[in-house]
């Protein structure tokens, strides 16, 4: 059995790796199964025996490309002083990464993968074990989730339990911050605004800051006025 799973890991890397240099050399919108297959050397009909269907594929291979944000976002983290300010941290670094590789990102984090694309992610990092050297154990759990809104919340959540925002803001934040950057990502990603992805990450970020920043007020003049 071992065998097998050694074996079937170096097929599914023939192919993942094979699907990264298309995207590297094409675009990302040029990748097919007959491609590649072509280079991968195998036939198309091989692909099909480890990869329910192309967006997997497709899915598998921009991971690749995630490995300069995954290291990046504990260095941004660590800066915070607190709760509040990882929480903006994080967000500061998603929204850099993900303005300056939009197709990526709507691949790993948006683009419909059918069933259990956390599944998905857990297999990759099976095969791709090294990508999460250096990264902290509690920053791992949240790398492990593909839903953004769920990412999002697992570090509010953190600020929750230590008192720096309210449990009926929370929902209130994520759901905000969320939406903010998926506007803004929708119109780099649809080439809409002709802004630069750091002018787009810093826009983004003001209105997010405020978001947090506003919620975050009103919580500490409640405290105040119970006081």
């Amino acid at each position: 059995m071992k065998n097998k799973e050694i074996q079937m890991g170096r097929m599914w890397k023939y192919f993942v790796d094979a699907t990264a240099e298309i995207i590297e050399e094409e675009g990302l919108e040029n990748v097919t199964i007959r491609k590649v297959a072509d280079k991968a050397g195998y036939n198309s009909a091989t692909i099909y025996n480890y990869f329910s269907e192309v967006s997997h594929l497709i899915f598998f291979a921009s991971m690749k490309f995630l490995k300069c944000y995954t290291d990046e976002v504990a260095v941004y983290i660590e800066k915070g002083k607190d709760p509040i300010e990882k929480y903006l941290l994080a967000w500061e670094c998603f929204c850099n990464h993900s303005f300056q590789q939009p197709q990526i990102f709507h691949a790993v984090f948006i683009m419909d993968l059918a069933d259990q694309p956390e599944k998905l992610l857990e297999d990759y990092y099976k095969i791709y074990p090294s990508d999460l050297i250096n990264i902290p154990e509690e920053l791992k759990i949240i790398l492990f989730e593909r839903n953004v809104s769920k990412r999002g919340r697992s570090f509010l959540e953190i600020a929750l339990k230590e008192g720096y925002i309210k449990e009926e803001n929370v929902d209130a934040i994520n759901e905000l911050t969320i939406l903010v950057w998926q506007g803004m990502f929708t119109n780099i990603l649809n080439n809409r605004k002709s802004y630069d992805f750091q002018t787009a990450a810093k826009i983004t970020m003001n209105y997010i800051t405020e978001i947090v920043h506003n919620a975050n007020l009103f919580h500490k003049r409640d405290h105040a006025n119970q006081q």
